[in-house]
């Protein structure tokens, strides 16, 4: 699949809970003619913690350069978690711009700022020990959502959320992550951009707020979402654990379509019919 522009936020390279092997996947099934790596991408504060960079996580990054070397333009905004990667703001790393934060004008002339977000995020700025416990606290509900998905596999259940569906369900949560989007909106409007491209709070969105377009990239802890402009400016939500699910489910259907039970009844039903 060619994008004109694709953006990724929050892939925690260095957490195992990163999708890797989807991270992977995605990569090598779209290009773009520009990479936007939205913050997060490699997550220090997990490997300060205990060192974990397994193959498929260095698969990752020499996908990444192999773009670059092929021309795509990918430019890394760093975020909360690769906030060491500040350091080196205005430096290329194997044709990888490193940047505070940017501007992309889609092919219909509209202007984005994009940031990663947390410098919006008090919680982040006013009290960094705070972020730190919650990065825990979210560590340990990926622990039981890895566990209650192998549940819901055994008997054929799709992917679900555990933290999404405690965003839905708190509150404050909820509160917090509509307060977000209208403080980043803000900052789009006073710096009379047309809309904003962020990450941070692992909650994918394309929307309007007011006059501005709203757009979150997600993350590939759990939802494994991006977000690709097409060639006419159009932008668009891709749930690539949700499409790839739908097309390795499409040979299952087609084969239980096919299965000699099925057959039959679709021939009994003719026969009814006739």
């Amino acid at each position: 699949m060619k994008y004109r522009t694709i953006f990724i936020s929050d892939t925690h390279l260095g957490a195992r809970d990163c999708q890797a092997e989807l991270l992977l996947d995605f990569l090598r099934s779209h290009h773009a003619e520009t990479i936007f790596l939205v913050g997060d991408i490699i997550d220090g504060w997990r490997l300060k913690r205990g060192w974990f960079w397994p193959q498929q996580h260095n698969d990752v990054v020499q996908e990444l350069l192999a773009k670059a070397r092929d021309g795509a333009r990918i430019i890394y905004i760093p975020g909360n978690h690769d906030e060491m990667m500040r350091s080196y703001l205005g430096t290329h790393f194997g044709g990888i711009e490193v940047m505070a934060t940017a501007t992309h004008v889609t092919a219909d002339g509209r202007r984005f700022l994009v940031t990663h977000g947390d410098q919006f995020d008090s919680i982040v700025v006013h009290a960094k020990w705070l972020a730190h416990v919650g990065d825990r606290a979210y560590g340990l509900a990926l622990w039981l959502n890895t566990w209650a998905n192998r549940l819901r596999g055994l008997w054929g259940g799709s992917y679900w959320s555990l933290s999404n569906w405690a965003k839905a369900q708190v509150k404050q949560a909820v509160n917090f992550i509509s307060e977000y989007e209208k403080v980043l909106a803000s900052e789009a409007r006073r710096g009379h951009f047309d809309g904003v491209v962020c990450g941070h709070i692992h909650s994918a969105a394309i929307r309007r707020i007011g006059a501005l377009d709203y757009v979150n990239c997600g993350d590939w802890m759990e939802s494994c979402t991006a977000i690709g402009e097409t060639f006419d400016g159009d932008l668009r939500l891709i749930d690539w654990a949700a499409a790839r699910s739908a097309r390795h489910a499409t040979p299952n259907a087609q084969r239980d379509m096919n299965s000699p039970t099925i057959a039959k009844a679709r021939r009994n039903r003719k026969r009814e019919v006739a």
